[in-house]
């Protein structure tokens, strides 16, 4: 997931500029240009660009775990679900637009707020008896967001680690996981000190195309030799798998906490939600791509397949390449990740610790103890296709169907009246849903880790 941070509003600040010229022609981009401010100024993104953005955003290991996420929903039944997560996923990031839209409309500003600031300023407007509840929501979106990134580059770490295992035992070079994960720190430290988003720009762009054609020649790999019958496939699956499967599916299409930074960000705001917008086209490619790489992984390899497709590629010189090429990818997705937990931790961190200014070695300090915890957290959970199912199920859920419907309860409240039935009928629906995900697929994750501890002892 890349952010185009720069262009998140700073705690909503008014603008001296009327909303239709910010939103028909250049966002908050333009607006900070007319304000003169030349050192924030990020030249607006095109629809293309901002298509890019969100592809760059979506596709990670994630993508290549869709094989593990149909193994647990099954040939029949997962296409299906995913198609439904899909849906509701895209609908709950329209659903932020249009609060954070209706709460810029409220405060007169130019700019919609980022994620936390809308849920903040959705309870602060929100019924009175719900109004001291507005820091609090904002600071746990907050919380949520830093979680779900950190939580990521754990996975990052296992992701990177099990590849490079497996193109060392190609060569007879047998190391443990744990230690090949200590042989990645160095470069994703080196990378995650970049404290310039701007700088993180190339590499980004490489690791994209890494990505990209990694999975290109991994859909080469299963489809070039035929794939067999359907019927040598499970169609449906039990319910503790189908749990596994929820958090693999919400994990992939967390990517939420892009929506208003990417909007901002665009030369012409009101493309990014219309119904041929950025959102509708970029996420129905996205899941188009995922249902092709899980379809395909799951009929390929069947109850084999790993966390990752790339795990099952085998020995040849050509696939080591592709594990390298997407593990550097994912190397280099790294500190993009990291980027959001940071910027969002570190000024509560400097005001902890009394520190004034910008203070480079500080923040520098304070991004190598995160880098460490996130290794910690990756050796101690190993397993990839598990620790992606519990970050799923535990953070992305929350962010990605559980605030949106919530808000827009609230935000499409009238004074003596509710929000009407539809609406309420609907979130509450995609509450339930998505409660619902959250237990099972969490309690499923967490106990089918500690039966992999448990293993993990006996050997």
């Amino acid at each position: 997931m890349d952010v185009e941070t720069p262009s998140q509003p700073h705690q909503g600040q008014p603008v001296a500029k009327s909303q239709e010229s910010a939103e028909a022609g250049g966002g908050e981009a333009a607006s900070r240009k007319e304000e003169g401010h030349d050192e924030d100024y990020h030249p607006p993104t095109s629809y293309l660009e901002t298509i890019v953005h969100l592809f760059k955003g979506n596709i990670g290991p994630g993508l290549f775990a869709m094989g593990d996420a149909f193994k647990n929903g099954g040939l029949l039944v997962a296409p299906l679900l995913t198609v439904v997560i899909a849906v509701v996923s895209i609908h709950c990031q329209h659903v932020l637009v249009t609060c954070s839209k209706k709460m810029r409309d409220l405060r007169g500003e130019a700019v919609c707020a980022d994620y936390a600031l809308t849920v903040e300023r959705c309870f602060e407007n929100g019924p009175s008896k719900l109004r001291s509840w507005s820091r609090t929501m904002g600071r746990l979106v907050d919380i949520f967001i830093c979680v779900t990134q950190l939580g990521f580059c754990c996975i990052y770490f296992v992701f990177i680690s099990t590849n490079l295992k497996q193109i060392l035992q190609a060569y007879d070079i047998g190391m443990d996981v744990h230690l090949v994960m200590l042989l990645a720190f160095v470069p994703v430290l080196l990378s995650s000190l970049i404290t310039n988003l701007k700088w993180l720009t190339p590499v980004s762009m490489f690791a994209n195309v890494c990505m990209i054609l990694g999975l290109a020649i991994t859909l080469y790999y299963a489809l070039k030799d035929g794939l067999p019958e359907i019927g040598e496939r499970a169609l449906w699956t039990n319910g503790s798998q189908l749990a596994l499967f929820f958090g693999t599916a919400i994990f992939a299409f967390e990517g939420i906490a892009l929506v208003m930074p990417l909007k901002n960000a665009m030369r012409k705001p009101r493309q990014f939600e219309s119904t041929l917008g950025v959102l509708n086209v970029g996420m129905f490619l996205v899941s188009v791509m995922f249902m092709f790489a899980g379809s395909v992984g799951y009929m390929k390899w069947g109850e084999q397949v790993g966390g990752s497709l790339t795990l099952n590629l085998g020995d040849t010189i050509l696939a080591q390449a592709v594990k390298l090429m997407v593990s550097a990818g994912v190397l280099l997705g790294y500190p993009l990740q990291f980027f959001v937990a940071i910027q969002i931790m570190w000024p509560s961190v400097k005001q902890m610790c009394g520190i004034q200014g910008r203070s480079l070695p500080g923040e520098l300090g304070f991004r190598t103890c995160m880098v460490l915890l996130t290794l910690a957290i990756a050796e101690l959970v190993p397993a990839l296709g598990l620790f992606i199912s519990l970050i799923g199920a535990l953070c992305s859920t929350a962010l990605a169907l559980v605030f949106p419907p919530v808000i827009e309860l609230i935000a499409r409240s009238e004074p003596n009246k509710g929000p009407g039935v539809w609406i309420c009928v609907k979130n509450l629906v995609i509450l339930v849903l998505a409660l619902l995900g959250f237990f099972t697929g969490s309690y499923e994750s967490l106990k089918q880790i500690v039966k992999h501890f448990g293993e993990e002892e006996l050997h």
